[in-house]
């Protein structure tokens, strides 16, 4: 082997743990804000309404990208976006840290939508053309399991330092921005992935593209897609003011380790159930969502905090196997050339599931209670988690 191939090779490998560490680093970011939420709140002092203007801005934002550039890498090149995204995604943090009002935070919140919203498909479809030959399969484990260990440390991170640092948000957001600069250069060390295809223009109309190969298996997979991140929503919205206000809890670690346990039991689920069918994990994921929820409801009800961590445990599970399912169906589907296009969409729905039920609880929370809204919201989660297993096993039998 030459030099000049061997060094290539060298470089192709160095990618792939690069773009792996960079969609831990994206969904980290993406729930460090959460236990802040609280502190924020009583330092500014702004309504429970407009702290759910912060919440929301993040997603719409990230969906009004994702619906106008989520395919854009198809056409000019993966290197191009996930530069452009970790510099946004630097800018979005080191905006939010220096906030010292509402308006503030939502600015930063709006740039880090955006910046999530270049990221999320472009590295899932990077993660998959970089998939190792000799170990077919691990895209789709990684692209389930290393987000959901990413929500799980950026909360759990936030929790730490609130609680045992002086200056908990210049730590966390500071070390954000660094690393989010050394990414947006570390991506030019491997090579491109993605032949630049015509179409760009078109590309940029809002819409959102299913590849035509994949588009059964998208619809089919559609209700489980919602399901699991109406449940993320439930949790990385609410979380935090379920523990404080019904449980009692007032330390930031606790209310991160909320976010921490639903998804580090659905990274720890999904690595379990690898090797199993997507049918059959998506079956489990629905099952334990619906049923795991329902167990919370009664927890809150109780006001019993160790039955409503055990059934998030087990909601956790569900939440990761249902979305590594819906991946190990709809992903082979697709060309390679279509990749983005498909994360695109999978994340447009995903987040549109995320966002809208979370701001409409939101906003039901100051006219009729945190219970209330919870139980409203948790019965959603469980008739949408059923009926996605029921029309799962319908599709199977049919």
């Amino acid at each position: 082997m030459s030099i000049a191939a061997s060094s290539a090779r060298s470089r192709s490998r160095i990618g792939f743990p690069v773009v792996t560490f960079g969609s831990l680093v994206t969904m980290a970011s993406a729930s460090a804000p959460s236990p802040f939420y609280p502190v924020l709140r009583a330092e500014m002092g702004f309504t429970p309404a407009l702290m759910t203007v912060v919440f929301a801005v993040y997603a719409l934002s990230l969906l009004s990208v994702l619906l106008v550039a989520g395919s854009v890498s198809d056409h000019v090149g993966r290197r191009p976006v996930l530069s452009l995204g970790f510099a946004l995604l630097a800018l979005a943090l080191l905006v939010f840290d220096q906030a010292t009002d509402v308006s503030g935070l939502i600015l930063g919140r709006i740039l880090q939508g955006a910046a999530c919203g270049l990221l999320v498909s472009t590295l899932s479809a990077t993660i998959a053309d970089l998939e190792p030959p000799s170990l077919p399969g691990l895209a789709s484990v990684v692209n389930t399991v290393v987000p959901l260990l990413g929500l799980a440390a950026g909360a759990l991170l936030s929790g730490l330092f609130l609680d045992l640092s002086a200056a908990p948000k210049a730590l966390v957001f500071d070390g954000f921005v660094a690393t989010g600069l050394a990414l947006a250069l570390a991506v030019w060390l491997f090579p491109e992935t993605s032949a630049r295809i015509e179409g760009l223009f078109a590309a940029l109309l809002p819409r959102v593209g299913v590849p035509a190969s994949a588009r059964e298996d998208f619809w089919s997979s559609a209700p489980a897609l919602f399901a699991t991140w109406a449940t993320g929503g439930l949790y990385l919205s609410l979380g935090a003011s379920i523990m404080t206000q019904v449980f009692g809890v007032r330390e930031a670690i606790p209310q991160g380790l909320v976010v921490t346990l639903l998804a580090g039991m659905g990274a720890l689920a999904c690595l379990v159930a690898r090797k199993r069918t997507g049918h059959a994990v998506m079956l489990y994921g629905t099952g334990a969502m619906g049923g795991g929820t329902l167990v919370c409801l009664v927890a809150i009800w109780q006001d019993s905090l160790a039955l409503y961590l055990a059934a998030l445990a087990v909601v956790g599970t569900g939440f990761g196997t249902s979305f590594f399912g819906v991946l190990r169906t709809v992903v082979p589907a697709a060309a390679p050339r279509d990749r983005a296009e498909l994360f695109a969409a999978i994340f447009t729905l995903s987040y549109l599931a995320f966002g809208l039920p979370a701001v409409s609880a939101g906003l039901l929370v100051p006219v009729i209670g945190l219970p209330n809204t919870v139980t409203g919201y948790g019965a959603v989660v469980v008739a949408g988690a059923f009926t996605a297993g029921y029309l799962r096993m319908r599709k199977r039998l049919a």
